[in-house]
């Protein structure tokens, strides 16, 4: 064969090849947080391959923009620092018309989204917020309150977060303030709290491993996330683990979809948005992982399975703003409380 045929061919094979190639909708999420049958149900509706990377905390995930050239569409940053990506012009501003689901999104969510609450650049993925597990055949009287981690006789039994301003928040609500001060004074109170009361009843601060802990009932007590402690549990133990988050509140969350400036695959970015605040999409979501549907009204209707905790659980819960250069209050106040750990 001609050398000249050779190169035709080769050429034509990979022009073949080119027009076979799916889109590719590049996704930068939280670990464990979209269910992989609702990827592959994408990929199937729409013929594309959605690359997914995953981040352990926003920290990670915006030193990883930071650093440039990442490729990603479409992100999922918690609300204080969506607001310093929105100031910092990086994420793309969403063109409303083209999202058909927009209207299914609670509207007290997004009052609580007060980093953009007509969702300009951010739409509201989940709200949510950390709480409190407890072994009831250990801990069989117990208030439901962040005072609970002050009791003496549970020491040695008891974890909290390794998060500085969830373990604070938690210590300024329950001495009457408010998770995003900025009062000095306040936020040595909240020290002196976690430092004087709760610390020396704790293991350890532990943001990796209190699900499993819990679940061998190393741990009677934790601070966490209930799908974390739930998907450690057996179904035996789900009749002896009681989760709540405390009525007088604490800090809370709403995980946002983003669109990155300059994303590459913006349309189908559009796409999977508002395949996820598809009623019956948000409902599959959000029973996989045992949440109230707490963004996606229509979505409540639609579950089959019973959440760990109610959205009305979340009323008097304080998101977690962007508190600038205070934010130097709250890394001494933890800064003292880790020295010795």
């Amino acid at each position: 064969m001609k050398k000249a045929s050779v190169i035709l061919i080769v050429l034509l094979f990979a022009v073949l090849s080119g027009c076979d190639k799916k889109p590719q909708l590049y996704v930068y999420n939280w670990t464990y947080y979209t269910p992989d049958d609702l990827l592959r149900q994408f990929e199937a509706e729409y013929n594309c391959e959605v690359v997914y990377d995953t981040f352990a905390s926003n920290e990670e995930l915006y030193a990883k923009l930071l650093s440039g050239g990442t490729g990603y569409d479409l992100v999922f940053p918690s609300g204080d620092y969506a607001a310093i990506m929105i100031k910092q012009n990086m994420l793309e501003r969403i063109d409303k018309s083209k999202l058909s689901n927009m209207g299914n999104i609670d509207p007290l969510v997004l009052q609580k989204a007060s980093y953009d609450p007509n969702m300009e650049y951010c739409v509201p993925y989940y709200f949510g917020a950390a709480g409190i597990a407890v072994n009831t055949a250990k801990v069989p009287s117990y208030e439901k309150s962040w005072s609970i981690f002050g009791r003496g006789d549970l020491r040695g039994k008891m974890t909290m977060l390794d998060d500085m301003r969830e373990v604070l928040g938690d210590a300024l609500v329950q001495l009457g303030y408010s998770v995003n001060t900025t009062n000095p004074a306040e936020i040595a109170a909240a020290r002196d709290l976690v430092n004087n009361v709760w610390k020396p009843n704790l293991v350890k601060f532990d943001a990796e491993a209190f699900g499993k802990g819990f679940a061998d009932e190393d741990f009677w007590v934790v601070q966490g996330y209930a799908e974390v402690v739930y998907g450690e549990i057996s179904v035996e133990q789900r009749k002896t683990t009681a989760f709540f988050i405390p009525p007088e509140g604490g800090p809370a969350y709403i995980d946002s979809m983003c669109i990155l400036k300059g994303a590459k695959n913006v349309d189908l970015a559009y796409t999977f948005i508002d395949f996820i605040h598809r009623p019956e999409i948000y409902a599959q979501f959000t029973d996989y992982f045992g949440f109230p549907a707490t963004v996606n009204i229509p979505a409540r209707a639609l579950k089959k399975v019973t959440p760990y905790y109610e959205a009305e659980e979340l009323a008097a819960v304080e998101l977690k703003d962007d508190v600038g250069p205070n934010l130097k209050l709250y890394d001494d106040a933890w800064l003292s409380i880790r020295v010795g750990d």
